[in-house]
Order: C-alpha cells, then sequence, then structure tokens
C-alpha cells in the first residue's frame, strides 16, 4: 500500500490514476446488504395476514372447493404483487432523493482542486479538510494546511459515532482520521489511506447488526392494523362456535366447511394493503416535497413534519437575506441622502468581498442615477478619485481624496467607526445621541465625514484639515421581502415560530420589530438560570418568541424545554454544532448551505434559503398526511361496517355472501383506493396528530350507520321486492361493494365532501371500480343478473348514502372541535385566535345589552314627552 501513498500534495492523482485505483479498489462506499428481490417478493406471504388468508387458500383446497380456492390464491398473489411493485418504487424513489444529499469533498486532481463524490474517492487521494466537514475517508494528516504553507496546526475531531467519546479529539501531523468523524476544529490536508469496507467503520459495519427502533408512523399502523385484528378475530371466533354448535351433526355443521367460511370473511375484512397505502402515500409525497427544494432523507419525516407545532428557526439566512444593506440615514443640516450616498460611494472599495463595502456600493447604485448605465463600474462620472487608503483597523477608517470635474475642486473622504469619524469633525452631542439610537435599535452606524476644498498650500494630513461630518448610514441584515408574509401564514396554519440567533438582544428585538413578531425575545441565560425552577423555565421557553446570544447547547436546550410540554418542535440548523439539536428535534431541518455534520443529522434537507421553502413543505405534508388519515378513516369505517354487517345477519338469518364475492369485494376495494396517494388534499389549520381515539370512533360511528343501511337494503330486496336467492348475493354485493366505496369522497376532508373536488385519477379510479361491480351485477358474472334498472338504483342508493354520511361526520368533528379546541390546537397562535373569537362575542353581548338599555331610555324620554305633551294641552284647554 506504500507506493499508492506518495502522492505529490501540491498536484493529486490524475485523472487516469485515479480511475486506475477505482478499478482496483471499489468505489468509497460501504455496501449494504441489498435484499434478494425473490426473497423479498416471498416476504409478502408472511405474517399474521398472509397466514389467515394462507389457511383459507389450504381449506377449500381440502373441501375441494376450487373456485374459492383459486380466488383466495389469486388474492393472495395479487397483494403481494401490488406491495411489492409499490415498495419496490417507493425504495427507489427514496434512493435517488438520498443520492442528491451525496457527501461531497475537495480533492487535488490534475493539479486542481475540485469538488468531488466522496464514493469516487481511491487510495492516496489528497483532500482536504474544514471544519463542518465530516471525514470521508481514513486518511493520514499532512501537517499542511489548505493553503499548502507547513503548519503545526493540529484538528479537533469528533469521534463519538465511531468510539463513543463524548469529547472531541485532537490530531496532529501523521495521525490518522477515520471515516464518517466530524472535524469541530481546524483545517489541513490529508492523504487518503483506506476507503470503503477496508476503513475502520466499514470494517466494523461489517460485523454488526443494528436493530431499529419503531417509528411513530409504524406505531400508527400497527395500533391500527391490531385493533382491526382484534375485533375482526372477537367476532369471527364468536361466528365460528355458533355455526359449530348450531349445526353439529349436519353436514353444514362440519368444521372444515365452517372454518373455510369464516377464515374467508376474516381475510375480506381485515385491509391487507393498509400498510402498502400508507408507505406508496408518503413516498409520492417526498417526490412532491423535493420538487419544493425539501429533501426528506428519512421517509416517516413525512408525517412527522406534518405534526410540527413550534418550529425554531434560525434568524440569519432563514429569516432574513444573510447579507448587510444599508438602512436609516442620519444627516447633518447641510446634507442630504444622496450626499452621504455618493461620498460613501467615492470612499468604498470597488472588487472587493467585504460584507459592508458591498452593502455600500448596492445601496448607491440603487438610489443614485449618476452611477446606473456606467461602462466601467470603477468610474465615478462628475469625479475623480486621486488616492485610496483601504480600511485601516488601527483607524478604523477608509480615506479617499477626489476631485470634482466640475468644479475641480479638490476634497478628502473618510467613512468608518462613528466614534472615530464624529471626533475627526470636531465632536457633535447630536451626532453622539443618534449613534446611540441607532446602537439601542440594533443597527450599526457607519459614519462618513468630508473636508472643505483643500488648497494646493495645505496639508495633506488629514488631521490638519477641517472636517465637516456629513451623518450616519445605519447597516442590517434585512428581513427577507417575503418573512413577513409568510410569518403571518404561520399564524394561519396554528404553527409557532421562535426566533434562535447568535445575535445581540438589540438586535434580534428590532428584526422581531420588522417581521411583525412580538418582542418577547430572551436572552439565552434564561435557558439555564440556576435560581428559576424547571418548571419556571419552561414556562419562559413556551411565552417567548425567540433567543437571543445562543450557542448550539442552548438550541438543544430549547427543544428539549419545548418537547417536555408536548410540542412536536422542528429545529433548523446550519453549522457542525446544531447537529445534537437537530438529532434531537422531532424534524430536524438542515437549511440551505449548511456542513456536512448538520446535514448527516438532520431528518430533512433544504435546497433553498428563507422560511418559506419550509412552510411550502409543512403545507404539503399536510396535505399527505390528510390522505394517509382520510384512507385510514376509510378503510376502519369499511372493516366496521363489513363484520358488523355479517355478524348480525349471520347470527339473524344464517344468511352470508359466497366466499367468491366477499374476496372479490376486498381486492376491488384495496386496488382502487392505491391511487389516494395522488389525491387533491385539503391542508389543514393547525398541526395534525394521528388521534386513533377519535379516528376509531368516528369509523365505528359511520359503520354502524352503514350496517343500518345494509340491514334496510337486505329486508326490502328479501320481503319487500322479494328477490330470488342468486339475485339478492348480487344485490348485497354491489351494494356492500359500492356504498362503503363511495364514502371515501367523505372521509378525504374534515369538511362537506364538495369543499375540495377530488382529483380526475382518483374519481376514474373510485367509479371504474364500481362501473365493473355493475357490469357483473347487470350481465351475472359469477352471480345472478339482476339487469339495468336494480343496479343503477343501487347505485345511487348508495350515492344518497354517502351523502348522508357526509353531514353525520361534519357533525360530530365539529362537535368534537368544539369542545377540545385548545387541545386538539395547542398553539398559542390558535388559542389567541379562539379567546379573540369569545372576547368578540362578549364585546357584541355588552353591545346587546347596552343597546336595549338605550332603547329603554328613548322609551322612557317618548313616555315623559307625550305626558308633558298631554299636560300642555290639558292647560291650555
Amino acid at each position: 500500500m506504500k507506493e499508492y501513498l506518495q502522492t505529490d500534495p501540491k498536484t493529486g492523482l490524475t485523472t487516469e490514476e485515479a480511475q486506475q485505483r477505482l478499478n482496483q479498489f471499489g468505489r468509497n462506499e460501504i455496501s449494504e446488504a441489498k435484499p434478494n428481490l425473490f426473497l423479498k417478493f416471498v416476504s409478502y406471504f408472511r405474517g399474521p395476514i398472509a397466514y389467515l388468508i394462507e389457511v383459507a387458500c389450504i381449506v377449500a383446497g381440502v373441501v375441494k372447493d376450487w373456485v374459492d380456492f383459486g380466488i383466495i390464491l389469486g388474492l393472495l398473489f395479487v397483494n403481494a404483487f401490488i406491495g411489492f411493485i409499490e415498495e419496490t418504487r417507493a425504495e427507489s424513489a427514496l434512493e435517488a432523493l438520498k443520492k442528491t444529499l451525496a457527501l461531497k469533498t475537495k480533492v487535488w486532481r490534475d493539479g486542481k482542486l475540485i469538488e468531488l463524490d466522496a464514493a469516487e474517492l481511491v487510495p492516496g487521494d489528497i483532500i482536504t479538510l474544514r471544519i463542518g466537514n465530516i471525514v470521508p475517508a481514513d486518511a493520514k494528516l499532512l501537517g499542511v494546511n489548505v493553503s499548502g504553507s507547513e503548519t503545526s496546526e493540529y484538528l479537533m475531531v469528533d469521534q463519538s459515532a465511531l468510539t463513543g467519546e463524548s469529547l472531541p479529539v485532537n490530531r496532529n501531523k501523521g495521525e490518522i482520521v477515520y471515516s464518517s468523524s466530524i472535524i469541530k476544529q481546524g483545517q489541513m490536508m490529508a492523504i487518503v489511506v483506506k476507503t470503503g469496507q477496508n476503513t475502520y467503520i466499514g470494517r466494523a459495519a461489517s460485523l454488526m447488526n443494528v436493530a431499529v427502533d419503531q417509528g411513530h408512523f409504524q406505531k400508527v399502523v400497527n395500533k391500527i392494523g391490531n385493533f382491526l385484528i382484534l375485533i375482526t378475530v372477537t367476532l369471527v371466533v364468536i361466528i365460528f362456535i355458533y355455526q359449530a354448535v348450531k349445526f353439529r351433526g349436519t353436514s353444514e355443521g362440519n368444521i372444515l366447511v365452517i372454518l373455510q367460511h369464516v377464515l374467508v370473511l376474516t381475510v375480506a375484512a381485515i385491509p391487507v394493503g393498509l400498510p402498502t397505502v400508507l408507505s406508496v402515500t408518503m413516498a409520492v409525497g417526498a417526490k412532491q416535497l423535493a420538487a419544493k427544494k425539501v429533501i426528506i432523507r428519512r421517509l416517516a419525516a413525512v408525517e412527522e413534519l406534518s405534526a410540527v407545532s413550534v418550529l425554531c428557526s434560525d434568524k440569519t439566512g432563514t429569516l432574513t437575506l444573510n447579507e448587510l444593506s444599508t438602512d436609516e440615514s442620519w444627516l447633518t443640516p447641510s446634507y442630504n441622502e444622496t450626499d452621504i450616498f455618493l461620498y460613501a460611494y467615492i470612499c468604498s472599495e470597488p472588487g472587493t468581498d467585504d460584507a459592508i463595502e458591498l452593502a455600500v456600493r448596492g445601496s448607491a447604485e440603487e438610489k443614485l442615477d449618476i452611477l446606473k448605465n456606467r461602462e466601467n463600474d470603477h468610474d465615478i462620472p462628475g469625479f475623480k478619485v486621486t488616492s485610496f487608503t483601504p480600511f485601516n483597523p488601527a483607524k478604523k477608517l477608509t480615506e479617499a481624496t477626489v476631485i470634482n470635474l466640475e468644479t475641480q475642486e479638490k476634497f478628502k473622504i473618510v467613512k468608518g467607526a462613528p466614534q472615530v469619524i464624529t471626533k475627526l469633525a470636531g465632536g457633535n452631542r447630536e451626532a453622539d445621541q443618534a449613534v446611540i439610537n441607532l446602537a439601542s435599535r440594533g443597527l450599526r452606524a457607519l459614519g462618513v465625514a468630508r473636508t472643505n476644498s483643500i488648497n494646493p498650500s495645505d496639508s495633506d494630513d488629514s488631521q490638519q484639515l477641517k472636517w465637516e461630518l456629513v451623518g450616519f448610514l445605519s447597516l442590517l441584515d434585512p428581513p427577507r421581502p417575503d418573512s413577513k408574509d409568510i410569518l403571518k401564514k404561520c399564524e394561519e396554519l396554528g404553527l409557532n415560530v421562535k426566533m434562535v440567533t447568535g445575535d445581540q438582544l438589540i438586535i434580534a428585538k428590532e428584526v422581531a420589530h420588522r417581521l411583525g413578531m412580538s418582542r418577547v425575545i430572551l436572552e439565552s441565560n434564561h435557558l439555564v438560570d440556576s435560581a428559576k425552577s424547571e418548571d419556571e423555565v419552561t414556562e419562559h421557553c413556551v411565552k417567548a418568541d425567540g433567543f437571543a446570544q445562543v450557542i448550539p447547547e442552548h438550541k438543544y436546550r430549547v427543544v428539549e424545554l419545548l418537547q417536555k410540554k408536548g410540542y412536536v418542535v422542528g429545529m433548523t440548523g446550519d453549522g457542525v454544532n446544531d447537529a445534537p439539536a437537530l438529532k434531537r428535534a422531532d424534524v430536524g431541518i438542515a437549511v440551505s448551505g449548511c456542513t456536512d455534520a448538520a446535514r448527516s443529522a438532520s431528518d430533512i434537507v433544504l435546497l433553498a434559503p428563507g422560511l418559506a421553502t419550509i412552510i411550502d413543505g409543512i403545507m404539503t405534508s399536510r396535505a399527505i398526511f390528510q390522505r394517509m388519515r382520510s384512507y385510514a378513516l376509510y378503510r376502519i369505517t369499511s372493516t366496521v361496517h363489513f363484520l358488523l354487517f355479517f355478524f348480525c345477519i349471520i347470527l339473524a338469518k344464517d344468511w352470508t355472501l359466497p366466499a367468491v364475492l366477499l374476496i372479490l369485494i376486498a381486492m376491488l376495494n384495496d386496488a382502487a383506493t392505491l391511487v389516494i396517494s395522488v389525491d387533491n388534499a385539503q391542508v389543514s389549520g393547525s398541526p395534525d396528530k394521528w388521534r386513533i381515539g377519535q379516528l376509531i370512533t368516528l369509523s365505528i360511528i359511520l359503520g354502524i350507520i352503514l350496517t343500518m343501511f345494509s340491514f334496510a337494503h337486505f329486508f326490502i330486496f328479501s320481503y319487500v321486492i322479494k328477490v330470488t336467492q342468486g339475485q339478492l348475493y348480487t344485490v348485497m354485493y354491489l351494494h356492500i361493494s359500492s356504498a362503503p366505496h363511495f364514502v371515501i369522497f367523505s372521509t378525504r376532508l374534515t369538511g362537506y365532501f364538495w369543499e375540495v373536488l377530488p382529483s380526475p385519477l382518483f374519481v376514474i379510479s373510485i367509479f371504474g371500480t364500481q362501473i365493473f361491480a355493475m357490469f357483473m351485477s347487470i350481465f351475472g358474472v359469477l352471480t345472478e343478473a339482476i339487469g339495468w334498472v336494480k343496479s343503477i338504483i343501487i347505485l345511487a342508493i348508495s350515492l344518497g348514502i354517502f351523502v348522508l354520511l357526509d353531514f353525520v361526520k361534519v357533525f360530530v368533528l365539529r362537535y368534537w372541535s368544539l369542545e377540545l379546541v385548545t387541545k386538539i390546537c395547542p398553539s398559542k397562535s390558535r388559542r389567541a385566535k379562539v379567546a379573540a373569537r369569545r372576547e368578540r362575542a362578549l364585546t357584541l353581548e355588552k353591545f346587546a345589552e347596552s343597546a336595549k338599555k338605550l332603547r329603554k331610555v328613548l322609551l322612557m324620554v317618548r313616555v315623559i314627552r307625550a305626558f308633558r305633551h298631554d299636560d300642555d294641552d290639558k292647560r291650555q284647554e
């Protein structure tokens, strides 16, 4: 290996050498054990639900019911095939998104420093390591810094991911830094010694099999699934015992026949496709978020983002532009705004990257007409700069000598620290107070002064010249143009935004004021105040609208305190030290331009700056959540209806549908609802949350009403219309297929079904399956034909039932909303709105009472006047 480590640090490897070594050593990746596709497909035949279907299939074969055997076997394979295809697509989509976040590194190739995917590194590559970088491969430090000069500077490296050490360690020239370590301090060049599986972490990964805890989303799916399996098994066991006892000793009492029937009933009732539909919905949502510059690193974060109730946002770059700009000007009476910007521009250095100079020149070019439409940006029409002295840190000013080409007047201009410029101009109490006023608002003052005309006999020493103060420019990192509107949008969405910044308190308060936020901005010492109890500190944290002078440890503390109060917290960050807070947050958000360490610790990575990107992501995730919730509500409702109806009708009338029709209903329901992932969804006005109790309760209410209509349907066609037994099978098949199916148009919204129209593909899918079921009923496929009239009437009745259930749903949800509004909407802004509504209602009541009293007073006045008028008439008589 030694021969591969003789690379010249000044040039690095050539492209040909790198390619040869890449072929020899392979890509710098820790290969993950990719599942065998066949074994993955077979996995869909394992699990409680799959085992139930397989037992039903075996029993059907034993009793030689080959039609049911074929249908059940078909259901088993169709479910496995759909699940396999959709999950594979979802995984592929997520992998494609992850590739956009591939770790990059700076490497010397062919004598040039280029950026390269870390996966393309080879032994012998010369790489640069800076603060915030994740070490891309095992590498030996060369003891030279990034500029190439010799240095004894060390690197401070966080190896906690490898060794468990809580504190960073120092690494010097000649020592090895390991892949996945994080550079905490310093910068240095290094030569790659091992890549991929040969790295320290690569060898360790091959020996480990890490168990992953269940995510929140998986727990929700399990809760829903367990509830449905519980009620299904309970009711089916009762049916099995009832039929076994009732038909004991008869041909109908054959245990295998009864077992086959109850297993088919179980298979048809349990939502086989529930996990698949929900996972596909999130995967499609992840692609939608990517289109909005929001990259999902962990699929479950799609659902968790919708639940965020408090967003802790960086100020710089997210709420503000992250670039200095001039703000208000303070001027002495002899000068105007044009003068101060012109003189400041003349006394600024062209072509520099200094933030103050860029702010001054940018504002002047925007405000002054003479600086527009110039051929050369260095020219100043009407003026000639004869000498220029760049900013001197000792003197704290910049100086320029200039000639007015029109008047030939020669004078000097200085620009710099306000106290220095004011002193140069002889002092000015008003000017001193102006600087204090600007500083009290977090604005940084920049003084500008000029001399009178300089004669040839005058001294060139600036201290000997007479100076006049022109005024002060103020500088601030301004809010983004859209930030104020976005914050109002956040209030409407029930999202509480807290500003978290390392800037001084006065700067934070000024920015908060300009953004329309409350000025309840606290210094970070409130978070670690030992004189206060934990409850008091937590209360301060909840009530504050932001925190100033924050260090990364304080960010972690903010997240911790808010989570203790039950808030779902989103935290933005970009630096290496933000990683712990991003990990601790329910949703860690790495902002645009973040370090590798922040990206690695986050759940979501933003590819565009600003709060608007985050809000777009939250709104999209809420729409995705509503799709998942609507499907879960529909599926639980249809399962409750299915089980209740057949449980009651079997016990009451010993009647049920043939197994083939039961299985067909289940297949049509699951197949059609897969397209819910692309449906038009309603974005909720508050953070979303899986309220399993409410979801199940509403499902039971809707399921019971559906069951009542199904009973009415059964008895009307049995005893009023008196159809044949074969036609009754068809009638009930079409009804049970359509009535619950149409209910999904209601469950997709919390309001009335017409408030947000469904997507065309969704409508086609739902109606397509029902048209298929209707044609089966009309022409008697697998059952007895009932003709056009009865089929259309049944579908029309099903549509009517769906409309009625929609009104029931809205009534129930609004009742809950009124009763539990403060619990359902925990954010302060939402509670404030509710309180405001109540306050307005009380005000109106008081106004109404006052109006009543006023009417009574006016009536009394009229009565008194009438009496007086009568008295006057009597006197006249």
